[in-house]
C-alpha cells in the first residue's frame, strides 16, 4: 500500500472538519482533590452517639502486635498471617475508613503501607508481586489447593516470622510465586465503609422492591441479578464484594481474624496455629471485664462507656455503622447531563441512585432515603472480570453491584484494583456472559462529549 501525501489545504481541511464533530478522546478526570467528602459521623446524631463514633474511629486506629508488648502497637493479637496491622492502614483513602490508599492520592500521598509492613519490627518476608509501592493494598486468594480442589480462602501475605515479639515462629509466606505463575491466585482491594449504618438499617423489604420495580427494564436489557442470602435464616447478605456477609458485626469479626490475625469472639479459632507461632489464649479480641482504659475515671470497675467495655470488632462495627455517607459535588451542567445519560443507558439499573432505610435505633437514621447507587445485589459479570472463587450463591463470575457513593475520590478500582482509569472500569464491565453488554454497547454509542459528562458525573459521587 502507497502512503498518499496530503496538499496543506487539505490538510487544512480535514483539521477543521474533525474539529468542529469534537472528535477528541474523553478521559477520567481522576480523584477529586480538596477536602476528603467522608470520614465524620452522621450528621444527625446525638452527642452521645457522636462521643460513640470518636471513641470507636480511635479503635479503628489501633496498631496491633503479636501480643500488645512493642511501644505504638498496643494492639495483641497480630498474625501468625497478617495482610495488615490496622484497619486504617488499608481503609484510609480520602480518609479513615475509605478504600486503599496510593502514591497518587491528592489528600494521603502515601505509598502502598504494605510493602513497609513486610520487615515491620523484624519480620522476615518478601514483598509479592503484585505489592508494589504505587498499587492497592491488596489480599490475595487461592483458586484452588494443591490437590485440585476448590480453595477460595485468603492466604495472608505475612508471617510474623522474626519479629522481635515472635521469637520461635518459623512460618513461612505462601508459595505466592507458584500461585501467579499458574494462574490460581485472585486479588481483593478494601471495600469503603462510609455510610455503611444506612445499608445495615435498609430492610429486606425495600431491597427487594426497589429490585422489583426494575425487573422489566432489566429483563429487556438482558440483566438479571439476585441477592446473595444467609444459608441459615434466608435474609439478605449486602456487604462484601459478593455480598457474603450479613452483619457489619460479622464484616468486622471475619476481617479482624483474616487481614490481622486476630481471634474474636466470632472467629475465635486462631488461623496458621502452628506450633511455635501461638502466643495468646483466644479469643484474642474479648468483651472487657474491667475497664481497660486508665484515662478514664473510672478504672479498674466494671463501669465504663460503651466503647470502652465492648470488644475492638464491636467497636469497628459501630465505627462503620455511625459512619455519615460520602458528600457529593456540587452539580454542574455536564455533570448533570451525565447523571441523565446514566439513567438512559441502563447503569441506574443496577446501580440503583436510591434506598431507604428503616426503623434505626441511632438519632436521625429512620426511614431515610439515601444514594449508594447500588441495589445490593449480585450479577453475572462475564469471563473478564471472574476471580475463580465461590462465595454463598455468588460465583466466579458474580460480583455484588458496587457502591458508586465516594467514587469521586477512590484511587483503585474492581474488586482486583486492576485500574484507576474509569474507563477502563466501565468496559471492564463488558466481556463474554456479563448482564453488562447490552449497557456498554449503550455507552459505546455516545458521542464524545456525552462520555465526558458521563465520566464527570461519576467523579462528583
Amino acid at each position: 500500500m502507497k502512503c498518499c501525501r496530503l496538499s496543506p489545504l487539505v490538510v487544512c481541511f480535514v483539521t477543521v472538519f474533525f474539529t468542529s464533530l469534537n472528535v477528541t478522546a474523553q478521559n477520567d478526570p481522576g480523584p477529586r482533590t480538596g477536602p476528603a467528602a467522608a470520614g465524620s459521623f452522621y450528621p444527625t446524631l446525638n452527642s452521645n452517639e457522636q462521643g460513640l463514633f470518636n471513641q470507636a474511629l480511635a479503635r479503628f486506629q489501633e496498631i496491633d502486635s503479636v501480643s500488645g508488648t512493642l511501644a505504638g502497637e498496643t494492639g495483641s493479637g497480630l498474625g501468625p498471617g497478617f495482610n495488615g496491622n490496622s484497619c486504617a492502614m488499608c481503609h484510609a483513602q480520602p480518609a479513615i475508613g475509605g478504600s486503599s490508599p496510593g502514591q497518587t492520592s491528592p489528600q494521603k500521598p502515601l505509598s502502598n503501607p504494605q510493602v513497609g509492613l513486610s520487615t515491620l519490627d523484624g519480620a522476615i518476608n518478601t514483598v509479592p508481586a503484585f505489592i508494589t509501592a504505587n498499587g492497592p493494598v491488596r489480599e490475595a486468594r487461592f483458586v484452588d489447593t494443591s490437590t485440585g480442589a476448590l480453595d477460595g480462602g485468603v492466604h495472608d501475605l505475612y508471617t510474623i516470622t522474626g519479629r522481635a515479639d515472635a521469637s520461635g515462629c518459623t512460618l513461612a509466606q505462601p508459595d505466592f510465586a507458584t500461585a501467579i505463575a499458574t494462574n490460581n491466585i485472585s486479588y481483593r482491594t478494601p471495600t469503603p465503609i462510609f455510610g455503611l449504618g444506612l445499608v445495615e438499617a435498609t430492610p429486606d423489604a425495600n431491597l427487594q422492591a426497589s429490585f422489583n420495580a426494575t425487573a422489566a427494564a432489566r429483563a429487556a436489557l438482558g440483566i438479571g441479578g439476585f441477592f446473595n442470602t444467609s444459608g441459615n435464616d434466608g435474609t439478605i447478605t449486602r456487604f462484601g464484594w459478593k455480598a457474603q456477609n450479613k452483619s457489619l458485626l460479622m464484616f468486622a469479626g471475619e476481617a479482624y481474624n483474616v487481614e490481622q490475625g486476630v481471634t474474636n469472639e466470632l472467629f475465635p479459632n486462631e488461623r496458621n496455629a502452628v506450633s511455635g507461632c501461638v502466643f495468646n489464649g483466644t479469643p484474642e479480641d474479648a468483651t472487657n471485664m474491667l475497664n481497660p482504659n486508665s484515662s478514664s475515671q473510672n478504672f479498674g470497675t466494671t463501669i465504663g462507656t460503651a466503647s470502652e467495655m465492648s470488644s475492638d470488632v464491636v467497636n469497628f462495627a459501630i465505627f462503620s455503622r455511625l459512619s455519615a455517607p460520602p458528600t457529593p459535588a456540587a452539580p454542574t451542567t455536564s455533570t448533570q447531563n451525565g447523571s441523565s445519560l446514566f439513567v438512559s443507558i441502563g447503569c441506574s439499573l443496577c446501580h440503583t441512585p436510591t434506598q431507604t432505610t428503616g426503623p434505626s435505633p441511632y438519632t436521625g437514621m429512620s426511614n431515610v432515603t439515601y444514594s449508594p447507587y447500588s441495589d445490593f445485589a449480585v450479577h453475572k459479570m462475564g469471563k473478564g472480570l471472574s476471580d475463580g472463587v465461590n462465595q454463598g450463591g455468588a460465583g466466579p463470575e458474580f460480583f455484588r453491584t458496587a457502591p458508586l457513593w465516594g467514587l469521586g475520590q477512590r484511587l483503585f478500582f474492581l474488586h482486583d484494583g486492576r485500574t484507576s482509569d474509569l474507563i477502563q472500569v466501565i468496559l471492564s464491565h463488558q466481556s463474554t456472559g456479563s448482564e453488562a453488554n447490552s449497557v456498554i454497547k449503550a455507552y459505546n454509542k455516545l458521542t464524545v462529549s456525552q462520555k465526558q459528562d458521563l465520566l464527570n458525573f461519576l467523579r462528583s459521587l
